[in-house]
């Protein structure tokens, strides 16, 4: 029996062991190689590398942190992924300007590429590698919009004609308070697919609806916490997880995008375009068969435009009344500007901003504090490359936080505060510091700048001519703290309007 128990207590001794040995070899097996020379940061642990480091739901907070210790350009793992983030217009500039070709690619194992362009021959042009097809798709597109009316009188009236909409929307409300959430979703999402598809879409219309809230719902899943789990551990990818829905939602929207396209193609007259869509078909049949510019090509692009087109600008817009109402007195210094240049005028145009320095501060103020795509769209190498004296290998993911930039010390009169003097010299003149990159920088710029720029100046001066913004009296204080995603939203708010007559 003694013989039995020894026999038996070493057996499980020895099973013991042989575990121990399972679980060290595979801790051994996992553990995260950080390549020779690599930028500094936390130590990854296996499997999960440094996800616990930071919070999956906004790790703005996280990575100032992170740069604080390790310095502006630093090493992280993504589960077993390396990713290097860059911090401060100096870095920033180096990588995405300097040394752009090196910079400028774009992963493609990622929730976001997967989700939004199903087909890997048309990847669009913002998720797009960075190539000729690329550089070519770049070129017509923006050749194309400018054609449609980008920088001319017709993009200032559709902007206008939708400014009225909202206008009158808000004359309705007869001074009770009302929720802006979708209000400016729905006037840039007309603007962008009036260039499109050259029609315009009810507020109650049923794909009206469904964009915006695609939009405003798949915006929270990229970048965000499930996002970042799917581009973590592949193995998790065949889950019923919560990213599951931002794959159901783009399908829905390829599918509506590709009726939309086969309706305007039977009324398609080759050579005399009407709308984006038409000049897109047009270069496709002059090019023949290049790979590159193809049907499923235009799908991509439609979805890229109309995405970029609508979120980016309608979170600004929310976001600039909350500031205005938060601070009275700088809406009210903008309403003196506006009449005084304005005085005689119908309507705004976009060229009257360079009279109006202090509303051109106000603006860009609120797109700075707004930090509305806080870390632009995830970057990759094309190459072994190197940066501030790290080497860095290709194929990395490459975190360009904007928001760093936007907030940075040193670069900004008030950094951490609402101030529109950070735009203005001592003679309150407006000007523009090198750190203001809300769009990013270098190559892959946002397509729809100037689009957003003008949108933004002619429907804050028209509303704001017309309107008194006022927060509700039986409402608590304003909360300026944004909710986190690809494109960063103000947390719901109500607001009043007087109509300034009436004032």
């Amino acid at each position: 029996m003694v013989g039995e128990h020894q026999t038996h207590h070493h057996n499980m001794l020895v099973s013991l062991a042989l575990l121990l040995a399972a679980a060290f070899g595979l801790w051994v097996f996992f553990q995260i190689q950080r390549p020779k020379n690599f930028p500094p940061g936390p130590p990854p642990i296996p499997l999960f590398g440094n996800l616990l480091e930071i919070q999956l739901d906004n790790p703005i907070a996280d990575l100032e942190r992170l740069a604080k210790r390790y310095g502006n350009v630093y090493g992280l793992f993504l589960g077993s992924r390396p990713a290097v983030v860059i911090h401060g217009v100096s870095a920033l500039k180096r990588a995405l300007v300097n040394k752009s070709a090196d910079f400028s690619d774009r992963a493609e194992d990622l929730f976001v590429r997967h989700a939004a362009h199903t087909k890997a021959q048309a990847p669009g042009v913002v998720l797009s590698p960075y190539n000729s097809g690329w550089r070519e798709h770049r070129r017509f597109t923006l050749m194309t919009l400018r054609n449609f009316g980008l920088g001319k009188q017709s993009m200032e009236d559709r902007i206008l004609g939708e400014t009225r909409r909202v206008m009158e929307f808000l004359e309705q409300s007869d001074g009770e308070p009302i929720n802006p959430e979708t209000l400016f979703h729905k006037a840039a999402s007309n603007i962008i697919f009036q260039v499109l598809f050259a029609k315009r879409f009810d507020n109650e219309d049923d794909s009206m609806k469904f964009f915006t809230n695609f939009f405003r719902e798949t915006s929270k899943i990229i970048n965000g916490p499930w996002s970042l789990l799917y581009d973590s551990f592949p193995a998790v990818r065949y889950l019923p997880l919560p990213f599951k829905r931002g794959f159901e939602m783009f399908k829905m929207s390829h599918e509506r995008y590709l009726e939309m396209f086969v309706e305007t193609k039977k009324t398609r007259v080759p050579g005399k375009p009407r709308h984006f869509v038409d000049a897109y078909l047009d270069e496709l049949e002059k090019r023949g068969d290049e790979a590159f510019f193809s049907e499923d090509q235009l799908c991509a692009i439609i979805l890229d435009l109309h995405f970029a087109g609508t979120d980016t600008t309608a979170n600004t817009l929310l976001s600039g009344l909350l500031y205005l109402m938060k601070y009275p007195h700088i809406q009210e210094y903008c309403q003196q500007e506006i009449d005084k240049v304005m005085q005689g005028k119908n309507e705004v145009s976009f060229e009257d901003r360079v009279q109006m320095p202090y509303v051109q501060a106000v603006i860009h103020e609120i797109q700075r504090t707004a930090n509305t795509v806080p870390l632009s769209v995830f970057h990759c190498t094309t190459r072994d490359t190197e940066l501030m004296g790290y080497s860095i290998p290709k194929g990395t993911l490459i975190i360009p936080n904007l928001s760093s930039v936007l907030n940075e010390k040193g670069q900004w009169k008030s950094s951490h505060e609402f101030n529109p003097e950070n735009f203005l010299n001592e003679n309150g003149e407006f000007v523009q510091p090198e750190a203001f990159m809300p769009f990013s920088t270098g190559p892959r710029v946002c397509l729809g700048e100037g689009l957003a720029r003008m949108e933004l100046f002619i429907i804050l001066v028209s509303l704001l001519r017309k309107f008194r913004f006022i927060w509700p009296e039986d409402a608590e204080e304003p909360d300026l703290t944004p909710v986190f995603g690809v494109t960063q939203t103000p947390k719901p708010y109500s607001l009043k309007v007087q109509v300034r007559s009436r004032c």
